[in-house]
């Protein structure tokens, strides 16, 4: 399985390269994969310092693919801003991260870590805790996620 992450300047840019020259490119890769799943996310807010699609000084990323219920749309997004905003930021070896939206009330948490031995403290030491304080399992109805190894010669 690959993790592929692409980060658009603008909704402008994304639109032009999906009229102009998605269809052509994706022509290309006919049969060099199995399944694709593809979801577009806006900006909500930076984790930790602004970010930047940079990986050359990330060993791991974390992503969390978040389904929320429909009723805790609002305290799912403050509880993000307010608790594990400011517990990753506060957690060495974590480097930066972006929190963001799509439609029907998904949203993805992308985290970059300098090892994934410092991910590793950071989920252990804190996660349950701030899992309940955050009251995740009364807003979020469905979760997927996945630690993924930076693989330097395919970032661009």
């Amino acid at each position: 399985m690959a993790h592929l992450f692409g980060f658009w300047e603008s909704r402008a840019f994304y639109d032009s390269f999906m009229a102009r020259s998605h269809d052509r490119l994706a022509a290309t890769q006919a049969g060099t994969f199995k399944n694709i799943q593809v979801r577009l996310f806006e900006h909500r807010c930076d984790v930790k310092v602004g970010f930047r699609p940079q990986f050359a000084d990330a060993d791991v990323v974390r992503v969390a693919h978040c389904r929320v219920r429909e009723n805790r749309v609002e305290h799912f997004t403050l509880m993000q801003e307010k608790v594990w905003n400011p517990a990753m930021a506060g957690s060495p070896g974590m480097l930066r991260g972006v929190f963001g939206e799509a439609p029907g009330r998904e949203f993805m948490v992308l985290s970059m870590w300098d090892s994934g031995a410092e991910y590793g403290k950071y989920r252990v030491d804190r996660l349950e805790r701030l899992a309940l304080r955050a009251q995740t399992e009364a807003d979020v109805a469905a979760i997927e996620g996945d630690i993924v190894a930076i693989e330097p010669s395919w970032t661009v």
